[in-house]
C-alpha cells in the first residue's frame, strides 16, 4: 500500500476531468457559497410573480423555502434528540457477536515496527 500509483487525469472520462477542481483544497467552501447564492436568488425570484395559494400563508414570498428549511431543521434536531433515547452502549450485543471473542495472542501475528 505504501507505493500507491498516482492516477493519470488524462485517463479519466471528460466529465471526471471537468470535475477535478472539486477535489482541491477550498473547493467545499466554494460549493457552499455557490449553493447559498443559488438559494438566495431563488428566494428573490419568488417576489417576481403573483401567487394564488389555497391558504393565505401560501402567498407569503419564499414561504415554501422557509417552511422547508424549518422542517428539515426540525428533522435534524429531532434525530439528535432521539439519539439519546435509543442510544445503546458500544458493547450492547457483545456477548453474542463474533467481534467480542478474545483471540489467542499467538494467532494475532503481531508485528513490531520498532527499529531498536
Amino acid at each position: 500500500m505504501a507505493n500507491k500509483k498516482k492516477e493519470n487525469p488524462e485517463s479519466f472520462p471528460w466529465l471526471g476531468r471537468k470535475l477535478l477542481w472539486v477535489d482541491k483544497p477550498g473547493s467545499p467552501l466554494k460549493l457552499v457559497w455557490i449553493l447559498a447564492i443559488v438559494c438566495i436568488l431563488l428566494g428573490l425570484a419568488d417576489f417576481t410573480y403573483n401567487k394564488y395559494g389555497h391558504f393565505s400563508f401560501e402567498n407569503v414570498p419564499a414561504f415554501y423555502g422557509i417552511f422547508g428549511f424549518i422542517a428539515f431543521s426540525c428533522v435534524i434536531f429531532g434525530a439528535k434528540a432521539l439519539r439519546f433515547l435509543i442510544k445503546r452502549p458500544e458493547n450492547f450485543y457483545s456477548p453474542n457477536v463474533v467481534d467480542a471473542e478474545e483471540y489467542p495472542p499467538e494467532e494475532l501475528e503481531k508485528v513490531s515496527h520498532d527499529d531498536a
